[in-house]
C-alpha cells in the first residue's frame, strides 16, 4: 500500500474506504471492479491504484480496518475483562450494533468476506478471522468467573457451540441474501436468553 493514502484528509481516506465497503459487500470479490470502487469515491481508477496496487490490496487493507475498529469498539465499551460471559457478549453486541450503524455497508463486507471463496483472497482472510477471533476469544475469557456455570460443563465445548451457531445463523443470511441488522440483533438477543437457560447456574444449585 502506498503511505500517500494515509496523508489524504480523513474525509477522503472516509469516501475511498466507504466506496469500498459499499462496492464488495455487493458483489463477489471477482466481480468487484476497481472502476467501481473509484467512481463511488469520486476519484479517478488510475488515483485508487496509485493509493492500492491491487484489488487484493484494497480488499484485505478493508477486511484489516473492519477488524480494528471492530476491536476498539469492543475495548471501549467493555467487552473485554468482564467477569460474567454474557454481560461482555450482551456489551459487544451492543458496540457492534452502534458500529454497524456508524459503517453500513462495512458489516455487509465483512459477512461477504468471510464466506468469499475466490482463491486469491480466501486463505488470507481465514487466517486474519481466526488470528482476531482467537485474541478476542482469549481476551473474553481471561476474567470469566467459571463458578457461574452449571457444574461439569465443558467451557471450551460452550464456546465452540456459540461460535459454530452464530456462523451458522450468518451462512444462513448471506445464502438468503437478507443481512438485515435489526432482525440480527433481535436473534442474537433470543440466543443468548437460551444460552443463558442452558449453560448458566441456577440459584438453587
Amino acid at each position: 500500500m502506498n503511505e500517500r493514502f494515509f496523508s489524504l484528509p480523513a474525509e477522503k481516506r472516509r469516501a475511498i474506504v466507504g466506496a469500498g465497503y459499499r462496492v464488495f459487500s455487493q458483489n463477489t470479490y471477482k466481480n468487484s471492479p476497481m472502476s467501481e470502487i473509484a467512481a463511488e469515491a469520486g476519484i479517478s481508477k488510475s488515483l485508487l491504484f496509485h493509493y492500492f496496487r491491487n484489488k487484493k490490496e484494497l480488499y484485505l487493507y478493508l477486511w484489516d480496518e473492519a477488524a480494528r475498529l471492530t476491536i476498539r469498539a469492543l475495548t471501549q465499551c467493555g467487552c473485554y475483562g468482564q467477569r460474567d460471559l454474557f454481560t461482555s457478549m450482551e456489551r459487544g453486541m451492543r458496540a457492534k450494533m452502534k458500529l454497524i450503524r456508524q459503517y453500513p455497508d462495512m458489516a455487509g463486507f465483512t459477512i461477504r468476506a468471510f464466506y468469499e471463496k475466490d482463491p486469491e483472497i480466501c486463505a488470507a482472510i481465514q487466517e486474519s478471522y481466526h488470528r482476531y477471533f482467537n485474541f478476542k476469544a482469549d481476551q473474553t475469557r481471561l476474567d470469566l468467573d467459571p463458578a457461574q456455570f452449571v457444574p461439569g460443563l465443558d467451557i471450551p465445548m460452550m464456546y465452540r457451540e456459540m461460535y459454530w451457531a452464530s456462523e451458522g445463523y450468518l451462512w444462513e443470511m448471506v445464502q438468503r441474501g437478507d443481512v438485515d441488522m435489526e432482525r440480527m440483533e433481535r436473534d442474537f438477543t433470543r440466543l443468548m436468553d437460551f444460552w443463558k437457560s442452558v449453560y448458566l447456574r441456577k440459584e438453587s444449585d
